[in-house]
């Protein structure tokens, strides 16, 4: 990866990573477009960047993260953490295959786009406004929506919690928020096992050069992830999910027409 590339795929995920676009599929899709080969450094990149956008979290919700005497916050985290933990130890093969395949997340990318176009309809009158409100049945229910963007790379593993959320009555801004509070232990997870595997099979891809790599994609996924975040608060709260919806149908048919016609994207 040239550190042009580096950049763009980092920005691209502190943009993408808490909007219901999936930010996965972005960064796999914008490394194809680039032609960026497909070696085990881009797959630890795409990985591990978004840790960046783990800090910029805990940097903006410090005083929730960082209060030690609400046990009960942590526990929800993780009992809603625990589905998504299981099935993605389970189906981490069918995860890398399937994140090779464009044509795969374009499919996806469309028919989430028109599923959001309704969520905004189906769950309305929401009644919890505050996260201690939030039970630990709820907890689970929306970690059991979380599987969906494992199962189904490409559909956002924003897009799943927040409609998961919802579904459970959240407000749309309480649902955006509890799902960002859980990217917080399941990209944690994700960052540490991708680390340690990598480690543990292929430490020669540790260099210097690559670290650094990783340190600088981090840093700016980070900084782009904060302003990305109170953005979308505040875009969630006045428009809802239809922008987002539409969005994912342009973004789908462009790759699919790309593929079909462009021959842009190979698929595998």
């Amino acid at each position: 990866m040239t550190l042009f590339e580096v950049i763009v795929i980092s920005i691209v995920e502190g943009i993408t990573e808490f909007l219901p676009i999936s930010s996965t599929g972005h960064m796999a899709l914008v490394s194809a477009l680039f032609g960026i080969e497909k070696d085990a450094f881009t797959k630890l990149f795409i990985e591990n960047i978004q840790f960046g956008a783990i800090i910029s979290v805990l940097f903006i919700y410090w005083r929730k993260f960082f209060d030690f005497k609400k046990f009960k916050f942590y526990l929800k985290l993780v009992v809603a953490f625990i589905p998504a933990a299981i099935v993605g130890v389970l189906l981490k093969k069918h995860i890398d295959e399937v994140l090779e395949s464009p044509l795969f997340i374009a499919i996806v990318m469309f028919l989430g786009g028109i599923l959001l176009l309704f969520i905004d309809n189906w769950f309305k009158n929401p009644v919890i406004e505050e996260e201690e409100k939030i039970t630990y049945k709820k907890s689970l229910i929306i970690g059991i929506f979380q599987i969906l963007a494992i199962v189904f790379p490409g559909f956002s593993r924003s897009a799943a919690t927040i409609i998961g959320g919802m579904q459970q009555k959240l407000t749309r801004k309480l649902a955006a928020e509890f799902s960002f509070f859980l990217a917080v232990p399941t990209l944690a997870g994700a960052f540490a096992k991708s680390l340690w595997d990598t480690y543990k099979d292929n430490p020669a891809l540790l260099t210097h050069h690559n670290i650094w790599l990783l340190s600088l994609g981090n840093i700016i996924a980070f900084v782009v992830a904060i302003f990305a975040i109170k953005a979308f608060i505040a875009f969630l709260i006045k428009f809802g999910f239809k922008p987002f919806g539409y969005y994912r149908i342009v973004v789908g048919l462009a790759i699919l027409l790309l593929i079909i016609f462009g021959g842009k994207l190979a698929i595998p």
